[in-house]
């Protein structure tokens, strides 16, 4: 028994290590319950660590296993068939004369559940959020409370902010799949707001385990009343962040590597917010050749200047 609980801990200590590279995409389905967990690594203060053995959390299920399966390779014959027909599944001359593209629009239940929604509850907060259909499910609406009492941990000195987030793009076997934005330079949104600001979030697909809290962060300022509005924003605006803070080495977007995007209210001011959102899209607008709003300076030049 004692040898047979030894492979099972080194099993999980290998999935660590390999369950991304291939290993999750062949046993998830079998083992419903084994989530993946190493890609947050936060724990309230005070909050005891969760020592129960990995092996112990495995829920084997066949019956899912086999519809897991087949879901993954039906996903595999749409991959293969998206990548004969061109890029992102188009024809190339389509692709490379497309001016404008939707990413996200919100008309039923099953793009809500493309995205996730999340507020300081995670950190002890008080703040709540929702997420529903709008009228006649021709938009999503975005609803909550926010309160900024600090939650009483003694470690905690922020709270108060809400959030919504797409869910990164899978393709066969649970693969990341980035979306390609290089053909475009502008994020346009029809939105309709109750006058408070958001900020708008573009996670990118990092080439290595330390970049996976960088950002690239704009505004979005909202003029609440009953009308709509859309909002241009070109690429170039977004300014680049690592953990809440701006960072000096300021760099153009990566466009052809973008993971997800997201919303995130944080103003400080206690009470009822709601954001309407009809549509998420792009614009390739040929009158913008900005590659980046920001200087760039170089560190530590091999001839400087006199």
């Amino acid at each position: 028994m004692a040898s047979s609980l030894k492979i099972l801990d080194s099993a999980c200590l290998l999935k660590k290590y390999h369950w991304q590279n291939g290993l999750c995409a062949l046993f998830r389905p079998l083992v419903d319950s084994c989530n993946l967990k190493w890609y947050s690594s936060y724990r309230r203060p005070g909050t005891p660590p969760d020592r129960t053995p990995p092996w112990k959390k495995i829920d084997f299920s066949f019956q899912k296993g086999v519809e897991g399966i087949k879901t993954h390779f039906g996903r595999l014959v749409k991959e293969v068939t998206d990548h004969v027909k061109g890029p992102e599944g188009r024809p190339l001359k389509q692709y490379m004369l497309e001016q404008t593209r939707v990413i996200w629009e919100f008309r039923s239940q099953e793009d809500l559940d493309k995205w996730v929604i999340s507020s300081d509850v995670e950190i002890g907060g008080k703040s709540e959020i929702y997420m529903q259909l709008g009228k006649n499910n021709q938009s999503a609406l975005l609803y909550g409370n926010i309160n900024t009492t600090v939650p009483r941990d003694g470690e905690t000195r922020y709270s108060g902010y809400c959030s919504m987030r797409s869910k990164p793009r899978l393709v066969a076997f649970d693969r990341k799949k980035p979306y390609d934005w290089s053909n475009f330079n502008t994020l346009v949104l029809r939105v309709r707001g109750d006058g408070r600001p958001w900020m708008i979030n573009i996670y990118t697909d990092p080439y290595f385990s330390h970049q996976k809290d960088d950002i690239y962060n704009y505004f979005m300022f909202t003029r609440g009343g009953p009308y709509w509005e859309e909002i241009k924003i070109p690429f170039s605006k977004f300014f680049f962040t690592s953990r809440g803070r701006i960072q000096d080495n300021q760099h153009a977007l990566w466009l052809d590597k973008i993971s997800t995007l997201g919303f995130t209210i944080a103003d400080q001011v206690n009470g009822p917010f709601q954001l309407e959102i009809d549509f998420i899209g792009l614009f390739c607008d040929a009158a913008h050749t900005e590659e980046t709003a920001y200087e760039l300076y170089e560190r530590n030049p091999k001839n400087p200047k006199k």
